[in-house]
């Protein structure tokens, strides 16, 4: 997501994320600049894991214009909360950003995850929801989107083409028998 807006002099202005503390209480703001490279600046960030009915899982490659795991595959569905959204809207909002789904199905909450490394620190909210497509991606956030079988996703995990994040979420998943 981009939320930039302008200030007073249309100039753009930084995109700012709610600093919470471990318990996902807001205590402050700062901008995304801040938040990544400081992992004292925890931020929350929302997840949605889309599944084709035939359980395969659709994976983003990240852009390699993107500030963190550039050309990487990753969660389909991925972002910050705005100030002052929960985590269902944000889901919500990413899907239609990111990949066009505008949720004409129900999602399901997946977990609730606490990220934490020398890049930034995020509380994380999954959700997953099942859609066939078509998708209509953000060529500027995304450079592919796939689906990949369980044992697609196995063989890849610990071989540098996965984030770390998604490994971990991959991980959590008792339906895919990894």
């Amino acid at each position: 997501m981009n939320s930039e807006t302008s200030n007073s002099r249309g100039a753009p202005a930084a995109e700012l994320f709610e600093i919470v503390d471990e318990n996902d209480n807001v205590v402050g703001l700062a901008p995304r600049s801040e938040c990544h490279g400081n992992p004292a600046l925890i931020h929350r960030t929302v997840h949605v894991l889309v599944f084709h009915s035939d359980g395969r899982m659709l994976l983003q490659k990240r852009s390699m214009r993107k500030d963190i795991q550039p050309g990487m595959w990753d969660t389909a569905v991925g972002g910050h909360l705005a100030p002052g959204e929960d985590y269902e809207k944000a889901a919500e909002r990413e899907m239609a950003e990111e990949l066009g789904i505008h949720a004409s199905s129900p999602m399901k909450f997946l977990f609730d995850e606490k990220i934490r490394n020398a890049i930034e620190s995020e509380n994380t909210r999954a959700f997953s929801i099942v859609h066939d497509g078509p998708f209509e991606f953000d060529r500027e956030e995304i450079d592919e989107v796939r689906f990949w079988t369980a044992e697609e996703l196995s063989s890849s995990i610990g071989k540098g083409l996965f984030t770390p994040n998604l490994e971990l979420e991959i991980a959590r998943l008792p339906g895919l028998g990894l």
